[in-house]
């Protein structure tokens, strides 16, 4: 007996078996499936956001020009300057204020205008970009404007100083050029004075910025500018609490951009130059107890300096001294009894020297004038907070040379009317030649952490005050410039201390270049050998080599006397010096000013200006050029009797003056010899 198979339709899987099978290999599968998916999406993101990253590049053009462009850079939120056709880096703004990972921009929102660029950070900032018309065939430029759309948001663009040196801005304690290894913080972009805040800004300052990739930066007059240094990284600028608006216009060389920006300049019509002192500044430091004492050191320092055979120049007094010889209250010319001051003082008890005087827009609180004016209520003459109730303004007080001091409100008529009366009379009475006037820089406002009224914003004060004094004569000596390069004034120099640092010697030939670059070609230097104590007082070779750059400078000043710190040998070479100072520089400076009058060129130039696209010109601060003609190359390095010598331009050739050795022109001589009696000059 066989039990037989059980029959089965052919391909037919039993009920039972095909459930439970299914159930049993579902349960371990489904978990695989599940995994499969979530990788399977995870690729696909991964994918996508590699394919954002290949295709699309990190820099977006926002706004082109025909000869360059801004882009929009992603990883580090900046604005990017290129130039056309070659796209090379012109300069990277880093922008600050606004959410640095923000995306490029999705859409412009004025579009429909292909010379503009406009973008909003939402709630935060408004960006505008647009073409604007050039000042020169050759460049081109750009409107950047920054709007907060919230009271605390701080706008803030900052300059990379990443293969770009930059010129131009602020004067600084330890002038630099370039500026780049110069450090500062934050702070109002405002003239100062270095006595009273050694880390703040110069007496010299305009809002004009030049790089050495042929890009400058030109911030709007209206702009409460904050400006910030941060070595060799780069210099922010940041409007403070409103809108930052600047101008920037790129060229093909920095020289061009230069160039360029004087074009656009010039619509200031500059004014004659002031003439040219042949003749060297002796600074008083006598007696100053009284009118007395003053006349007798006056005397005795003319017969010295006759004796040594000196006699020519300007002898120089101080505001104090000015004060005591000329015996004058300082009362409005309506209220003052007419005096006659011959008695004070004689002219011709110093002849063939020549006298200049020195004042100040400040007033003591002690002195008649500011106790008769708040007895009379009239405090308009001077800076003024306003009351809160009915009455009197009230005096914004201030300390000048360590004393408290009420300070001349020049935006009153009567107040400047009088101011100007009074330094006439003065200059009549005592026979002078120059008047100087010390305190012009800074707002007084600011400093008291007191908001300034709107026409005395920012660096408006020296403006006002420095068109007012040009109306007294081109023989006027004024101490700080803003907007005011255009006038027939005298600038003087901050006061250098007497070491080798670049706060005492080094810092005088960058301080140069700074000064004419923005415009201030007719300066007075510090006095030979630094006027500030220092690591070196009274060391010959020090005064032998500041001696050496001066005589190649508009005025020779001095406040020690050769006799009385040297050698007599230095005094002979101070005689030589003074006379070449007549014979040879002052001729080349008149022709170059004849030159700046048409053409706005400084008459002082870096290196750069005969090799702009020379990148070892860029750096050089311890040479400069008169005209395109001269180069002086002085030693600033103490001990040394050598250095290396840039010569510029190349295709050109230049003749040691002291040598008649002849050399090309975009070369280095190095190790070239200079003793202690020469300095290193070179005609074209």
């Amino acid at each position: 007996h066989r039990t037989m198979p059980i029959a089965r339709s052919a391909g037919q899987i039993p009920d039972a078996a095909w459930t439970s099978g299914f159930r049993e290999m579902t349960e371990p599968w489904k978990g695989a499936v599940g995994c499969l998916g979530v990788a399977v999406f995870f690729a696909m993101t991964i994918g996508i956001i590699s394919w954002q990253a290949l295709e699309q590049s990190p820099e977006q053009w926002v706004l082109r020009g025909r000869a360059g462009g801004m882009l929009w850079e992603r990883r580090r939120g900046a604005l990017l300057l290129r130039a056309l056709p070659a796209g090379r880096p012109v300069a990277v703004i880093t922008v600050g204020g606004v959410p640095a990972a923000e995306p490029p921009p999705p859409r412009d929102r004025c579009w429909q205008d292909s010379g503009q660029f406009c973008y909003e950070w939402e709630e935060a900032a408004e960006l505008r970009l647009s073409l604007e018309p050039p000042p020169a065939p050759g460049t081109e430029c750009y409107g950047v404007t920054w709007t907060p759309l919230r009271p605390d948001v701080m706008l803030k663009d900052c300059f990379s100083m990443a293969n770009v040196s930059w010129y131009g801005g602020a004067s600084i304690q330890a002038q630099r050029w370039p500026f780049n290894s110069a450090e500062s913080p934050a702070q109002p972009f405002v003239s100062g004075d270095f006595g009273k805040n050694p880390t703040g800004y110069g007496p010299v300052l305009e809002r004009y910025f030049l790089g050495s990739t042929g890009v400058t930066v030109m911030v709007a007059p209206e702009v409460p500018l904050v400006l910030s240094l941060e070595s060799n990284r780069h210099f922010c600028l940041a409007g403070s609490g409103g809108p930052l608006r600047y101008l920037l216009c790129i060229s093909s060389d920095v020289a061009a951009a230069h160039r360029h920006h004087l074009v656009q300049a010039q619509g200031a019509n500059p004014s004659p130059f002031p003439p040219p002192c042949r003749s060297p500044i002796w600074w008083y430091y006598g007696p100053m107890g009284s009118a007395a004492k003053i006349k007798r050191g006056l005397r005795l320092h003319a017969r010295r300096l006759k004796r040594h055979r000196l006699q020519e120049g300007v002898l120089a007094l101080g505001e104090r001294s000015t004060d005591t010889l000329a015996a004058v209250d300082h009362v409005p010319m309506q209220q003052r009894k007419r005096r006659s001051l011959a008695r004070a003082w004689d002219p011709a008890l110093i002849n063939p020297l020549q006298l200049s005087i020195t004042l100040s827009p400040y007033t003591s609180i002690a002195s008649p004038l500011f106790l008769r004016s708040l007895r009379d209520c009239e405090a308009g003459y001077w800076l003024s907070l306003k009351p809160h109730f009915r009455g009197c303004l009230v005096p914004l007080l201030t300390t000048w040379k360590g004393r408290l001091c009420a300070r001349l409100n020049v935006t009153s008529e009567a107040a400047l009317s009088w101011y100007l009366a009074r330094a006439r009379r003065l200059r009549q009475a005592l026979g002078a030649t120059y008047v100087v006037f010390e305190g012009a820089e800074g707002n007084a406002f600011l400093e008291q952490a007191v908001s300034p009224p709107a026409e005395l914003a920012g660096d408006r004060y020296t403006g006002v005050l420095a068109a007012a004094l040009a109306t007294l004569g081109n023989a006027t000596i004024i101490s700080a410039g803003a907007r005011s390069s255009h006038l027939p004034l005298f600038v003087q120099m901050s006061p250098l201390r007497s070491d080798w640092s670049h706060a005492g010697l080094k810092g005088v030939i960058p301080s140069v270049l700074h000064y004419s670059l923005l415009g201030y070609n007719f300066f007075i230097p510090d006095a030979v050998g630094g006027s500030l104590a220092g690591d070196a007082p009274g060391d010959p070779e020090l005064y032998v080599r500041w001696l050496q750059i001066v005589t190649f400078l508009p005025v020779m000043a001095f406040s020690t006397p050769p006799w009385l710190c040297c050698d007599t040998w230095v005094l002979n070479l101070t005689r030589q010096c003074i006379q070449r100072h007549r014979d040879f520089v002052v001729p080349l400076i008149i022709k170059y000013s004849e030159e700046w009058l048409s053409s706005g060129y400084p008459i002082f130039r870096p290196a750069w200006w005969l090799s702009p696209t020379d990148p070892t010109a860029f750096t050089v601060e311890d040479e400069f050029l008169i005209g395109d003609e001269v180069l002086v190359a002085p030693i600033t390095e103490k001990g040394q009797t050598w250095r290396d010598i840039y010569l510029p331009g190349q295709g050109h050739q230049w003749m040691d003056t002291n040598t008649a050795h002849v050399f090309d022109g975009g070369t280095i001589l190095r190790n070239y010899s200079a003793s202690l009696e020469e300095v290193p000059v070179f005609v074209k």
